[in-house]
This record gives C-alpha cells, sequence and structure tokens, in this order.
C-alpha cells in the first residue's frame, strides 16, 4: 500500500472521529440544559362576589411569578396612578393556609402604584379591566418567606347604574369627566326631612342597615353650595359601618349596590364622620356612590 494511501485513510478516519466526539458533546450538553419552565398547576373556583376556592397540590414549587386572567373584566382599564379597589384571597402556598383575605370583611383601596401595591401585585392588575378576577402565584422573597398563592377581584370605584328620573325640587347631580359628581346650587327652602334619591341605580344587593358599605361620596351645604368633604379629593374609596352614621344607614338601606344617590340631610340628624362646628344647624347634601355592601359578621 502506497504511503499517500494510508495518509488519506487516516485522514477519514480522523475526520470520522471527530465528528463523533462532537455529536457527543452537543448530547451531554442538551443533557445539562435546564428544562423549560411548568406553570403551576392551581385551579380557581367560585362566582364573582364570592370567595374563590383554590386547588393545587402542596407545597408548590414556584420558580417565578406566574399571573393568569381567570375572567376578564367588562369595565373601564384601571390605569397608573389611579386609585383601585379590589378583594384578595391570599394562601401560604407550601400548605394551601389562608394568610389574609377581604371577602369577609371589605375590600382595599390603593392607588395604583408600584410604591403603594408592590411590584409583582401592580404588574399583575394594571392594564387589567373593572370586573376581572386574577390569580398570582410567586415565589418567597427572602429568608423566612413563602411562596403564595393569590386571587384578586378588580372592583369598580364608581357607580354604575341606570339613570332614574331626578326629582325637579332637588339640586341637579352631574359629573365630571373623571366621574365625580357635581351639584346644581341648591334653591329654595331645604327639606325638613331626610331624603334619599336615586340618580343612578345598580343591580348589586340591597344595602342593610348595618352594612359595612365602601363608597365614594361628595357633601356640600345647601345655603352657600360649597364642597366640605368629598373622597374624590382625597383620591380612595372609604369603608365604614353604617351604625356609625344613622342618617346614611337610614337614607341607604335597600338602596342597592352600583347606585349612586343623593341623600339631602336636616340638621336634626347626627353626621357622624362628617360632623364639624362649620355645619352645625346646616342641611347638607350628599351625593354617594355605591360601591359595596357587607353585613357584618355572623349576620345573615
Amino acid at each position: 500500500m502506497r504511503i499517500h494511501e494510508v495518509q488519506d485513510r487516516r485522514r477519514r478516519w480522523g475526520a470520522r472521529a471527530c465528528a463523533a466526539l462532537v455529536v457527543g458533546a452537543l448530547a451531554l450538553l442538551a443533557g445539562c440544559s435546564e428544562p423549560e419552565a411548568v406553570d403551576p398547576e392551581v385551579t380557581v373556583s367560585g362566582d364573582a362576589g364570592q370567595a374563590p376556592t383554590l386547588t393545587y397540590v402542596t407545597p408548590l414549587v414556584v420558580d417565578e411569578t406566574y399571573r393568569e386572567t381567570i375572567w376578564p373584566g367588562t369595565g373601564p382599564e384601571v390605569s397608573d396612578g389611579e386609585p383601585v379597589l379590589i378583594d384578595y384571597w391570599l394562601e401560604d402556598a407550601d400548605d394551601a393556609s389562608l394568610v389574609q383575605e377581604s371577602f369577609t370583611t371589605s375590600p382595599t383601596s390603593q392607588i395604583l402604584t408600584r410604591e403603594d401595591l408592590g411590584p409583582e401585585l401592580y404588574e399583575t392588575i394594571v392594564g387589567q379591566r373593572v370586573g376581572a378576577r386574577l390569580l398570582q402565584v410567586a415565589p418567597g422573597e427572602g429568608a423566612g418567606s413563602y411562596p403564595t398563592v393569590t386571587v384578586i377581584d378588580v372592583l369598580p370605584t364608581t357607580a354604575d347604574g341606570d339613570a332614574v328620573e331626578p326629582r325637579e325640587d332637588l339640586p341637579k347631580v352631574t359629573q365630571s369627566g373623571a366621574g365625580a359628581p357635581k351639584i346644581s346650587t341648591p334653591k329654595g327652602d331645604a327639606p325638613v326631612d331626610l331624603v334619599a334619591q336615586p340618580v343612578l341605580r345598580g343591580t348589586g344587593r340591597q344595602v342593610g342597615p348595618d352594612d359595612t358599605v365602601t363608597v365614594q361620596y361628595t357633601g356640600w351645604a345647601w345655603t352657600t353650595g360649597e364642597e366640605f368633604d368629598s373622597t374624590w379629593a382625597k383620591g380612595l374609596p372609604l369603608s365604614f359601618s353604617l351604625q356609625d352614621v344613622p342618617a346614611w344607614s337610614e337614607g341607604l338601606t335597600d338602596q342597592t349596590v352600583g347606585s349612586r344617590v343623593l341623600l339631602v340631610v336636616p340638621p336634626t340628624y347626627a353626621l357622624g364622620v362628617t360632623q364639624s362646628a362649620a355645619l352645625e344647624g346646616e342641611t347638607v347634601v350628599f351625593v354617594v356612590d355605591v360601591l359595596d355592601s357587607r353585613a357584618p359578621q355572623g349576620a345573615s
């Protein structure tokens, strides 16, 4: 056999061996690559307005935050820097124990910013629409923390109901572009009795006399038409028990969630949370957006 034939065979053998080594190395690298992330298996059941039921295998291993829209909202989009009203249900994903929830108390209101809500919850909510139910599964952060499973319901921050024919003897109610109510300057003598006149009639549950309500409202003095208090100016809805405000308890009982109600309160009624020396002897006008209403815990 000639020398050049031997050299040619050696070159061909070397090429085959080198190719085999490359294929083996690629296979080894493929076997060592990280597996694709798998979405956590969490089932959320329950109706709108009710506390959710969560089903998953514990402990739930979470490497990065997972988000899912259980159902989309059909209301206005919630935007950065605007008020947001939410119900939430938060569980420890290690053992499915309940950590905190708002469904049995009252919803919580925040300004939709990273600073107020934290970056994870902010990213879950921003850009969603009112009425949405959202799922967030997040890993623990730092020593002693635990992974969490959270369900968030995005609630309305303004009334949303059918218009009701106004009474001619009461101030006319309009609203600004941001949704805040305005009234025409009251004229004539103020009513001597409490007046509760729906402006918009919502379709939610009826308010009970001892309920905890979540509202937006503005108040004006009848004689001057000057505004003296407003949640719209403060930026966030307010929750409180109607037991603390007798006039509102009487005026809002049997009204429906989602309604906008005009209340005219004579000075014979205690104003509760709005009591002030400046309003002593004054008839006052409120426009109240009833955003939520819940019976005290243990009540039917």
